[in-house]
C-alpha cells in the first residue's frame, strides 16, 4: 500500500474514554469557533484545564515560569527532572498544537506531555507560550519563537533560569500547529548568529501544513477522523493567515513556493504520523521533501492513530511516542558528542 494512503476508516480501534473525550472536544472547538471569524475565550477558559507550576517535584519533575516579555505577555514554563544528576542536560523547546487558536504551557495535557518528556529522556524543556490567533496572526508566533531563542542565548537568561541545561545541545519540537512553528523558527533561526544555542535536532509531531489542493488523506478522512474536519483545518487557516494563499511556502511548506533549503545546516529530523489524521499526506510529503532535499530525516508512522494520540495517556502508543523520541534524541546526541 502507498505510504501515503490512510487504512479504511472504520478500523480505528480506541477505548470508549478516549472516544468520548474525543468527541467532546471536537464538539468544543465547533462551539468555540464563531463564524464571524473570533473565538469565544471565555467558553474556552472554562474547559481548560490549568495546571500550576509546581517547585515540589511531581512525578519526578518540577517546574517553574518565567517570563520572557511582560507587554506582550511572552512567557515559558520550564519542566526540569529531579530523579538524575542535572548538569549538562539537552534542553527541548517545546511549541505546543491547537491550530494556533488554543492551548497553554500550563494546560493540562501539555504540562503532563512535556512533564512525561523531561523525564524519561531525561531533558530540561522549555514549553513556550505564544500569541494565540485570530487576535494575532501570522507572523506574530513565529517572530515570538524567534525571540524566545534569543532570550535562551542570553548569557544573563540561561545562567538566572537554565544554569544547569546545555544550551548547545537544545532539540526544538513541536506538535500540530507547535510542529508548524518548530520548522518555521528553525529556519529562521539558522540565518542568525547565536553565542552559545545550537539547534542539533527537531521532532515534528503530525505536522499542521496544507495547501490549496485537496489531498487523499483529507478526502478520505474527514469526517471520519477524529478532532480535525477540514471545515475546522480551513478554520484554523483563516484566522492564522486570513485570506492568504495556502500554496505559499508558510501553509504549503514543502510545495510549488517551497523555500531552497538545501544550503541550510538543517539538523537529524524526526517527523511522527498518523494513519488516522487528515493531514497524514501533508506530513510525509514534508518528509519526502526533507530527504529529497539531502537532509536527515526519519518517518515515524502510527498506522491506527489519530492526530495528537500522544495526549492520551490511557494508549499504549502514547508511551511508545516518549520512548522513540528519546531514542531520537539520544542517538543525535550520540553523534555530536
Amino acid at each position: 500500500m502507498d505510504q501515503s494512503t490512510p487504512k479504511t476508516p472504520n478500523s480505528l480501534s480506541l477505548p470508549w474514554k478516549t472516544r468520548i473525550e474525543l468527541w467532546l472536544l471536537g464538539v468544543g472547538i465547533d462551539l468555540i469557533t464563531r463564524k464571524d471569524g473570533t473565538v469565544n475565550r471565555w467558553l474556552f477558559n472554562l474547559v481548560d484545564f490549568k495546571t500550576p507550576p509546581s517547585s515540589q517535584p511531581i512525578n519526578g519533575v518540577k517546574t517553574h515560569d518565567v517570563m520572557v516579555d511582560a507587554t506582550r505577555n511572552l512567557w515559558f514554563r520550564v519542566f526540569t527532572p529531579t530523579e538524575y544528576p542535572i548538569q549538562d542536560l539537552p534542553v527541548i523547546v517545546f511549541f505546543h498544537g491547537g491550530g494556533y487558536i488554543t492551548a497553554h504551557p500550563d494546560s493540562a495535557k501539555y504540562d503532563d506531555v512535556c512533564r512525561k518528556l523531561a523525564r524519561e529522556l531525561p531533558a530540561v524543556v522549555v514549553s513556550f507560550d505564544y500569541p494565540l490567533a485570530p487576535e494575532h496572526q501570522h507572523p506574530t508566533q513565529h517572530d515570538n519563537g524567534l525571540d524566545l531563542l534569543k532570550f535562551l542565548d542570553n548569557e544573563d537568561n540561561r545562567s538566572k533560569w537554565l544554569p544547569n541545561a546545555n544550551i548547545s545541545r537544545c532539540f526544538i519540537a513541536g506538535d500540530s500547529a507547535g510542529g508548524h512553528m518548530t520548522h518555521h523558527v528553525f529556519e529562521r533561526a539558522s540565518r542568525l548568529e547565536f553565542e552559545q544555542l545550537k539547534v542539533i535536532g527537531l521532532v515534528l509531531l503530525q505536522l499542521f501544513f496544507g495547501g490549496e489542493k485537496r489531498t487523499e488523506s483529507e478526502i478520505v478522512l474527514d469526517g471520519t477522523a477524529p478532532i480535525l474536519t477540514l471545515k475546522r483545518t480551513d478554520w484554523f487557516w483563516n484566522a492564522f493567515l486570513r485570506a492568504g494563499d495556502r500554496d505559499d511556502g508558510i501553509v504549503n511548506v514543502s510545495g510549488p513556493n517551497a523555500l531552497d533549503i538545501s544550503k541550510i545546516d538543517f539538523p537529524p529530523t524526526m517527523v511522527v504520523v498518523g494513519g488516522f489524521d487528515i493531514l497524514r499526506d501533508w506530513q510525509i510529503r514534508y518528509y519526502q521533501w526533507l530527504k529529497k532535499s539531502g537532509k536527515e530525516a526519519y518517518l515515524v508512522d502510527y498506522a491506527n492513530m489519530f492526530h495528537v494520540f500522544f495526549l492520551y495517556p490511557e494508549l499504549p502508543e502514547s508511551d511508545q511516542l516518549i520512548s522513540e523520541v528519546k531514542g531520537f534524541v539520544q542517538k543525535v546526541l550520540n553523534k555530536v558528542g
